[in-house]
């Protein structure tokens, strides 16, 4: 299979890739937006998964995929809840600073310098994809999903977040968090790859899955705080979509 990877938005992420689990450094945003992340992915996966969050590792017995997993931000948090966790990166020095960090936290997580075509080629299967802010960084966005969808056994779901294509992303998302409040380098993200939520579910159903859900993560900056939203999805937002049994 050929590669979706874009040698050039690698590039970026390996530059910064010991900042990882600095919580005021380059990956602030991601910090401040993690909570958030992780209360719709893991409500999504224990109600489709039938998993009680309140127990002791609910997410035992599912298998997780975090497909451009970068220094670990979800993969450790996955397994801790009892999953067993695939961490993947296209970025070759993410994966060392993972581990690292991993093996620290006492977690065992298979963290992988790898792509998702590769995967499909060795058969890997999960029970979840998550595909959060990396649509928007690949060559081609229809093959890369397919690519995800393929990795996904029958019945199984996948989260994928990203920004959308509007005048108030490029606003908020290219000259509010690059060049005003510096919370990313200049030239992180290119607004034209930015997706729009109907350009996405149409992806995700060509790619042959079932998208069932979607929300926004919206910022207030008078609380310091990001929150879930059921119609605000105008800069980042997020998809749940299932593959048919």
């Amino acid at each position: 299979m050929q590669t979706t990877i874009d040698p050039a938005e690698v590039a970026k992420f390996e530059a910064m890739a010991a900042e990882w689990w600095d919580p005021v450094g380059k990956f602030k945003p991601l910090h401040m937006l993690n909570p958030c992340r992780l209360d719709y992915i893991t409500a999504q996966i224990a109600a489709e998964f039938g998993r009680d969050l309140s127990g002791p590792a609910p997410f035992e017995g599912l298998r997780i995929l975090d497909i451009g997993c970068g220094g670990g931000l979800l993969s450790e948090p996955m397994a801790r809840l009892g999953a067993d966790v695939v961490g993947a990166d296209a970025a070759e020095r993410n994966i060392p600073v993972a581990r690292i960090h991993a093996e620290q936290s006492g977690l065992a997580i298979d963290y992988r310098h790898t792509t998702a075509e590769a995967l499909v080629e060795a058969g890997e299967v999960f029970d979840a994809v998550l595909n959060m802010e990396v649509v928007e960084h690949v060559a081609d966005p229809q093959a890369y999903l397919t690519a995800c969808q393929r990795l996904l056994r029958p019945g199984g779901l996948m989260v994928c977040s990203t920004l959308n294509r509007n005048p108030k992303s490029y606003v908020m998302a290219i000259i509010g968090a690059e060049h005003v409040m510096r919370w990313l380098p200049k030239g992180t993200h290119e607004w034209s790859k930015f997706i729009t939520p109907d350009e996405l579910f149409a992806m995700l159903e060509s790619a042959g899955l079932d998208p069932v859900d979607r929300k926004g993560f919206v910022f207030n900056p008078l609380a310091w705080s990001w929150s879930i939203s059921d119609r605000d999805l105008s800069v980042n937002y997020v998809t749940t979509s299932l593959k048919s049994d």
